[in-house]
């Protein structure tokens, strides 16, 4: 009897050790996943010109035809993360293309890898530290999809019709732990 039940501890104890193995995937946080997408190229407005006061200016002409600057993709909100339940920097910039798309942008990130840790935007401040691991739960938030790696630069597509005002944040969501890794405040 007391054979069967060391044997019954046993088992019991090793289904234990797989289910957890299994659900909390402990390799994650010995592993990274580097990510060096393009980012999107954000042109700064070209200084104005100033005269040479040692050159010989030459007048310019009565009439300069316009010039229509090429349309660039432009900075609508960025921040930089702060960190959650796990260490994480790096910056979240939104860009809107000419094309009328936007993207998210993350750029330098660098953070705990981890199971099913999603990129959302999110309706909750950016906090830092224990007060922030929960809040983007507790909002509205547009899902952009699993992170692509927990290292480098990324870029996400945010669909046509979500209204920007309504988010506040960009938050590195772990779904199946329902906590924030870090997360960025918009601005």
């Amino acid at each position: 009897m007391k054979r069967a039940l060391l044997v019954l501890g046993g088992l019991v104890a090793a289904a234990a050790l797989i289910v957890g193995l299994v659900v909390f995937q402990p390799w994650l946080l010995f592993s990274d996943v580097r990510v060096d997408e393009a980012l999107p190229t954000i042109r700064s407005t070209q200084p104005a010109a100033t005269a040479d006061p040692d050159s010989s200016a030459t007048p310019m002409p009565d009439s300069v035809p316009d010039q229509v600057p090429e349309p660039v993709p432009v900075v609508l909100a960025s921040g930089s993360f702060v960190s959650q339940e796990h260490a994480t920097t790096g910056t979240a910039t939104i860009i809107g293309n000419p094309d009328g798309t936007r993207v998210l942008a993350i750029e330098n990130l660098d953070t705990t890898n981890g199971p099913d840790v999603h990129v959302w935007l999110s309706a909750a401040d950016a906090v830092e530290g224990l007060d922030g691991w929960f809040l983007a739960g507790g909002t509205a938030y547009v899902d952009l999809g699993v992170i692509k790696g927990n290292q480098g630069n990324q870029v996400y597509d945010i669909p046509a019709e979500v209204d920007l005002t309504a988010y506040r944040s960009v938050s590195l969501w772990c779904v199946q732990f329902s906590v924030g890794f870090g997360a960025a405040q918009l601005g």
